[in-house]
């Protein structure tokens, strides 16, 4: 490590030499984005405590750096590394996988999560309790965090939770006059001073007994929210200001130390449905009324076209049997393993670009077909799926409705009640579609030009939610790719072009589109660097984080320091 640095001397007094990353090779992973995206970085910290984590902090704000905190690094628009190597001052980029400590409270009705816990993590600890998550393994990554959720309003495939949301969080700011401070907005008496409230959380010294408090810790208005079939605007998206809370749509404006959160019962019993239509109307028909005649709304509603379907089935095989066969718990640590492989090859000029990629790629179609038959039968016969789960009281409802539905002909299309290798694989290759599209413009890189990746919600009242986009834009791409989380109304959109389209363009076009049908975006991806924030939110960056000291630049903001303290 080169101490000469002011700043990197100072931080070797915090941290130990293994815990400062300074060299080209051993940084470039963290500054690259998960899809793409990335930039420079003086440093890349990893701190193993949350007392390290604030002594790195002080260190960081009294040399004046730019602070990137930084998770699992999952993130899919571009919001937790670098961007660029445009900044004004030295750019320190904190990793916190490290701190992973989850401590439930009371019985398990809700728990505390440090900010290096991940989701998965939450719901294997969680099964030991019989409660779940906000969230189960949703559109993206399996390393993805619990804090990293909060930051970003992520949603996800349950349908009744809403957007990751907590008003109870302690974390570092920077105000005003450019001082570094923490706030205990916990809802728990840890002591007085940073370093005493720091000491009694890691130490488990506190009070574990939920207390009444009018802070929420999830987003208990969303039942009624997504209900509200005749209302005009989203049922979600990650401008909406009154989910904008402190750590919650935070976007890494603040330092989180720890979130606490709502878990939530388990079912007695679940069924999955398997939907099949080739008009969209039936599928919107259906949406309304289940969600507004209904007594139990359903536990997951996801939706496939039969193209990301077509897709998914060649070039996320790897996934989906990986998964299978080798568990959520080994994958994590596996796709790290890729990611540092990646790092070496990708040095290699010998070496073709994502090598191991086209290793996994090649090795699937060694296996033989994963899907079952009658989901392989439902692809020939129709365009449109929706994978339908129902719990308890809430099968019979379903059970009575869809047979009626169907029953006369007078809704085109059909379905049929999942085995549980049925349900599984559904649910397997709807995880897997989100992986396809990149997967596949990778290994058609030569002919093929880039992804654009969106993340959209529609109103909640738009019937005519299937876009339909005019031939001059229809002739620059080559996939158009839809699936997404179909009661909430929102869709994840990924559009392969051919070669030689401009994406920033072509983006722009895409974008003025759904402008005209009032949708909003992103949607639970948050804005990162692709994303132009919408006024509010903007506001609310500016708010938590006055100085600009915390990943300058998201939201299409200046990456240049503000001096606040002229206003006081």
């Amino acid at each position: 490590m080169n101490n000469n640095h002011p700043v990197l001397a100072s931080l070797g007094n915090v941290l130990q030499a293994d815990q400062i990353a300074v060299s080209a090779k051993s940084k470039a992973h963290y500054r690259k984005g998960w899809r793409s995206g990335e930039g420079d970085a003086l440093a890349v910290l990893f701190p193993n405590t949350l007392r390290e984590l604030w002594e790195a902090l002080k260190v960081c704000v009294s040399h004046n750096c730019i602070i990137i905190m930084q998770a699992a690094n999952t993130g899919l628009t571009e919001g937790s590394t670098p961007s660029g190597s445009d900044y004004d001052r030295d750019v320190v980029v904190i990793n916190t996988l490290a701190m992973d400590t989850i401590i439930p409270m009371g019985d398990a009705e809700q728990i505390i999560s440090f900010p290096g816990a991940t989701l998965h993590q939450l719901e294997s600890q969680l099964k030991l309790a019989s409660r779940a998550p906000h969230s189960v393994i949703g559109s993206s990554c399996l390393g993805a965090s619990i804090v990293g959720g909060v930051a970003n309003n992520s949603g996800g495939a349950l349908v009744k939770r809403g957007p990751a949301y907590t008003e109870l969080s302690l974390f570092a700011w920077v105000n005003e006059k450019g001082e570094l401070e923490l706030v205990n907005h916990l809802g728990i008496d840890l002591g007085e001073s940073p370093e005493e409230i720091i000491s009694n959380l890691e130490s488990g010294n506190f009070n574990r007994t939920i207390e009444p408090t009018d802070k929420v810790a999830s987003a208990k208005d969303y039942v009624e929210k997504i209900r509200d079939v005749d209302a005009d605007t989203p049922s979600r998206y990650n401008a909406d200001e009154s989910k904008l809370y402190e750590a919650s749509g935070c976007a890494g404006k603040i330092a989180v130390f720890a979130v606490r959160l709502d878990t939530f019962n388990v079912p007695k019993r679940e069924r999955t449905y398997y939907v099949g239509t080739n008009d969209p109307n039936t599928l919107a028909q259906l949406r309304r009324h289940i969600l507004s005649q209904f007594d139990n709304l359903p536990e997951v509603g996801e939706y496939l076209h039969r193209d990301i379907f077509d897709i998914a089935q060649i070039y996320g095989k790897d996934t989906f049997l990986s998964v299978k066969h080798l568990g959520t718990q080994r994958l994590p640590k596996l796709f790290a393993l890729k990611g540092k492989l990646d790092q070496v090859f990708n040095n290699w000029k010998f070496v073709p670009n994502s090598l191991t990629d086209r290793a996994m790629q090649f090795a699937s179609r060694l296996f033989p077909g994963h899907l079952p038959d009658r989901i392989i039968q439902y692809r020939q016969k129709y365009e449109h799926h929706l994978i339908l789960k129902m719990s308890d009281d809430g099968i019979g409802e379903a059970d009575k409705y869809l047979a009626e539905f169907f029953k006369d002909g007078s809704a085109e299309g059909d379905y049929f009640v999942c085995n549980a290798d049925e349900a599984s694989s559904a649910y397997l290759h709807r995880f897997a579609a989100a992986g396809a599209a990149v997967r596949y413009q990778t290994m058609h890189e030569k002919e093929l030009g880039e992804i654009i990746a969106l993340d959209i919600a529609l109103r909640r009242n738009d019937l005519d939610w299937v876009e339909k986009l005019p031939p001059e834009i229809m002739d620059k791409i080559d996939k158009q790719l839809y699936y997404g989380h179909f009661f909430c109304h929102v869709f994840h959109q990924d559009y392969v072009l051919k070669k030689g389209v401009d994406p920033k363009q072509l983006k722009k076009e895409l974008l003025s589109i759904l402008d005209a049908r009032g949708a909003k975006y992103p949607a639970e991806h948050n804005v990162g660097h692709l994303y132009k924030a919408e006024s509010q939110l903007q506001k609310f960056y500016q708010k938590l984080d006055p100085t600009n000291t915390f990943n300058p630049g998201i939201g299409g903001d200046s990456k240049h320091k503000r001096n606040c303290s002229c206003c006081l």
